[in-house]
């Protein structure tokens, strides 16, 4: 079986060898022709051509021998990922496709999943048809899906395939196909899906302002930024994660100095900044009042800008304060994130203004310096009319850096959707400056919508106050402490248990409310409906995986004698919902390469939702454990749908990784 199943895990790679195995045979008819003398005289070849041709001969058997050894080596690999049945599908059908239509340049590869008529679905006969019938070749749509898979090579996961209709292929996979992977993720694990090609990603998230308290605006930043980071890094991408603070700027000039009058020991002893919040009110309201303070202040910020070591001192000083704010915040949500704010590329400016007008993209208009860019009506301001720079050149700064030094394959900027405009500016310039290729760099602005209210305004406090982050999560712990005590959960657990209970229901509630929706609209923030156990929220789903995992222990099986059923057993899944459930397991490499296409977190939230759902119906209608109605007794275990919770369990488990929820054993 162990065998059968390495062949089963190099299924993707038929098509590659398939498509390889038609070269060789080409190559093998060309050096057949040129083999033959006699034929080369007759077609006009002269001596010096034919000793060409036979050097060309030798060269063309070597690359038969290379691709043969190729073709042995991938299928000898044991594949370290998952296989997407979707993305093998695909890959099978283009190769029979082009083998099929070889005039045809990018013929559509159209395959769906069809749960009424069998697994998957090739639909793209008409298009095809209808491309002939432009190029002067008459093939109805039926004629165009016969010869496509008269050209598909052998495939032991089909277990039918069949054409319908107007030109529709549908295709079965096998069940023993399907078992064979289940136990492949039992064996190894849930791997993510095979990668082409392993990217240095750098992302830019959560990005608040020092001196300034986090509030719900952070939220989404910081929650889809996390999200997409852990998702990549999986996946097997290389991620810098970047929080690009406001750690810079003329704010910094009142704060020091009212910092200097408040604490004026502050170079020997550590001020007590105990509410950096109402540190920053302080000291606006005497920048707005007191005209003498307002023009120290100034003064301070160019002390600061000119890197005066007592004004740093105070600067890092009130950095550092904010920081282990920050901190607190980012430990509760489980966030990893390296600080490299506005000042990191303060020193950077000049240098890129400097190149910007050495290639000659810079004019200056009415005593400022721009730069314009290709379809973007509004340029950007590099250098002010009195000398200073801005956010486009902080921007520009941290682009280049980003693309030049930090060598990113994959630049991406999770910041709310106002700034798209920001963003379509920016990034062609960096494109006409010469920092990237799109082509071979990808650079994009993952948007998001604003965090409503239920009255579907943005959420605010009563008083109209912006919400404060830290007083988000804190009300998430009291209410689900609440639920947990509702359903005398308090009973049950320890006190341990109970605070990780609290915990992994509140965060990941919050969480995944902001996650399973289109990052593009706006969602409103409701924790009546986030902590609700019914529905596709945090809440059910993290019961959910508790009540799957406490089935195998319920069972008194041991995690060992679950690897050695599977070692020496098959997975039966002649039960439609065992069926159902297996097919819905696998599709799980496929969603998260959705996922890493279009960086939206639904698809995956949705799915994890759909699995529980049909989890629920195997476990209705397959008994698992069978026990004596009267003593409660165990009587019987159905290892194999044993192994089926335990692999429903290990997916939901991986889902919940790259959404940054963390599950507990008990709850």
């Amino acid at each position: 079986m162990e065998e059968h199943n390495g062949d089963i895990a190099i299924a993707q790679l038929i098509a590659k060898a398939a498509e390889a195995e038609a070269e060789i045979a080409n190559l093998e008819a060309e050096i057949a022709q040129l083999q033959d003398p006699a034929r080369c005289l007759a077609d006009g070849v002269i001596s010096p051509e034919l000793e060409a041709l036979q050097t060309e001969n030798a060269k063309l058997k070597f690359q038969i021998l290379q691709l043969e050894r190729s073709i042995a080596r991938e299928e000898s690999r044991k594949p370290d990922h998952m296989l997407s049945i979707h993305q093998l599908v695909s890959e099978v059908f283009a190769l029979a496709i082009r083998l099929a239509f070889p005039r045809l340049e990018d013929p559509p590869i159209l395959i769906q999943t069809s749960s009424k008529f069998s697994d998957y679905q090739c639909n793209s006969a008409m298009k095809i048809s209808q491309m002939l019938k432009i190029a002067g070749e008459n093939k109805n749509p039926l004629e165009v899906a016969k010869a496509i898979t008269e050209k598909l090579p052998p495939m032991e996961c089909f277990e039918k395939m069949e054409i319908t209709g107007p030109g529709f292929i549908n295709i079965s996979i096998s069940r023993k196909y399907v078992a064979d992977q289940i136990c492949d993720v039992l064996k190894h694990g849930v791997r993510p899906p095979r990668l082409a090609v392993r990217k240095r990603v750098v992302i830019d998230f959560s990005s608040p302002n020092i001196a300034k308290e986090m509030h719900v605006g952070h939220l989404r930043s910081t929650i889809i930024g996390e999200s997409i980071s852990r998702l990549l890094e999986w996946v097997g991408h290389d991620v810098l994660r970047i929080n690009h603070l406001g750690d810079w700027g003329t704010q910094f000039g009142m704060l020091i100095a009212h910092l200097q009058d408040k604490f004026p020991n502050y170079l020997t002893v550590s001020p007590p900044i105990g509410d950096l919040q109402s540190f920053y009110k302080e000291s606006k309201v005497r920048f707005d009042e007191d005209e003498n303070f307002k023009k120290r202040a100034y003064n301070a910020v160019v002390q600061l800008q000119n890197y005066e070591k007592d004004h740093i001192k105070a600067w890092r000083l009130i950095c550092d304060v904010s920081m282990q704010e920050f901190m607190k915040v980012y430990e509760r949500l489980n966030v990893k994130i390296i600080g490299k704010g506005e000042s990191f590329y303060q020193e950077m400016m000049q240098d890129v203004v400097r190149e910007l007008d050495e290639k000659g993209l810079t004019e200056m208009d009415e005593g400022r310096k721009i730069m314009f860019v290709p379809d973007s009506p509004i340029p950007l301001t590099l250098v002010k009319s009195d000398g200073g720079f801005t956010y486009d050149t902080s921007d520009m700064a941290a682009l280049r850096h980003r693309l030049l030094e930090e060598n990113a394959d994959w630049i991406i900027y999770v910041v709310d959707s106002g700034q798209a405009s920001h963003f379509q500016t920016i990034f062609p310039a960096a494109h006409k400056a010469g920092w990237y290729n799109p082509k071979q760099v990808r650079v994009e602005h993952v948007g998001f919508g604003v965090v409503l209210g239920e009255d579907k305004r943005k959420f605010k406090t009563r008083s109209g106050d912006t919400v404060r982050l830290v007083d988000l999560l804190d009300e998430g712990i009291i209410r689900a402490e609440q639920k947990l005590k509702e359903k005398e959960r308090d009973k049950e657990l320890t006190q341990a248990e109970m605070k990780a209970a609290m915990e992994a229901v509140a965060y990941g509630c919050i969480k995944y409310a902001d996650l399973c929706h289109n990052r593009n609209h706006d969602y409103i923030f409701s924790f009546d409906k986030m902590l609700d156990d019914r529905g596709n929220t945090a809440a059910y789903l993290l019961y959910a995986y508790t009540r799957i995992r406490s089935i195998v222990r319920n069972a008194n099986v041991t995690p060992e004698q679950l690897k050695a059923y599977v070692r020496s057993n098959e997975i039966s899944l002649d039960h439609e919902k065992e069926w159902k459930l297996s097919k819905c397991l696998l599709r799980f490499p496929e969603v998260i390469l959705k996922c890493l296409d279009d960086l939206l977190l639904h698809s995956l939230c949705d799915y994890l939702y759909e699995l529980s759902t049909t989890f629920t119906e195997f476990y209705d209608n397959c008994y698992c454990i069978e026990k004596d109605r009267q003593t409660g007794a165990i009587v019987k275990v159905n290892m194999s749908r044993l192994l089926l919770c335990e692999a429903t369990a290990s997916v939901i488990g991986s889902g919940f990784h790259v959404l940054g929820i963390n599950p507990v054993e008990r709850m």
